[in-house]
């Protein structure tokens, strides 16, 4: 597992904030650390496609992927903030879920499976939440055909 790191800044003018790298079969064990250390909410979840960045700035040690899970928590008593992020390979997009460490986390997830076809091992319900059950294919990733639907106008209106 892939140190924590100390507080780096996420963006020039920004305010600094812990950024986390685990593994995969770390992620959900410091996730849960990071909720035993006080951290009470979990603020988003999402998926990220860098098909078309793969050569992105990561840490030493921490090879970068096709995807990429990132999880923003946040510990209100503490005022600090943490992102934890994961490398998912294109091979093979699963990750364990952490819905058991935060229940809220659960939209979220399939929200991730949905769109960009991250499977979450050991989510409880992981089904589509925004499209069609029958819909093939995840419309956020990358390679994801743009596809086209014929828009129909009625007759122009006349002149005012």
């Amino acid at each position: 597992m892939t140190a924590l790191l100390p507080e780096v800044p996420s963006a020039p003018g920004r305010h600094a904030a812990e950024v986390a790298f685990p593994d995969r079969e770390h992620y959900a064990a410091q996730v849960a650390a990071y909720r035993d250390a006080g951290f009470e909410l979990c603020a988003d979840l999402c998926a990220v496609d860098y098909l078309t960045h793969p050569g992105r700035h990561l840490p030493d040690g921490v090879e970068p992927e096709r995807f990429e899970v990132v999880v923003n928590l946040l510990s209100l008593s503490q005022k600090r903030r943490v992102r934890v992020r994961v490398q998912v390979p294109e091979s093979d997009p699963v990750v364990d879920s952490v819905v058991g460490i935060y229940p809220g986390a659960d939209a979220m997830e399939r929200e991730a499976y949905d769109l960009m076809g991250i499977v979450f091992r050991g989510h409880p319900d992981l089904t589509r939440i925004l499209m069609p059950e029958d819909w093939e294919g995840h419309p956020l990733r990358k390679d994801y055909g743009v596809g086209r639907v014929p828009v129909q106008f009625k007759e122009a209106p006349g002149p005012r």
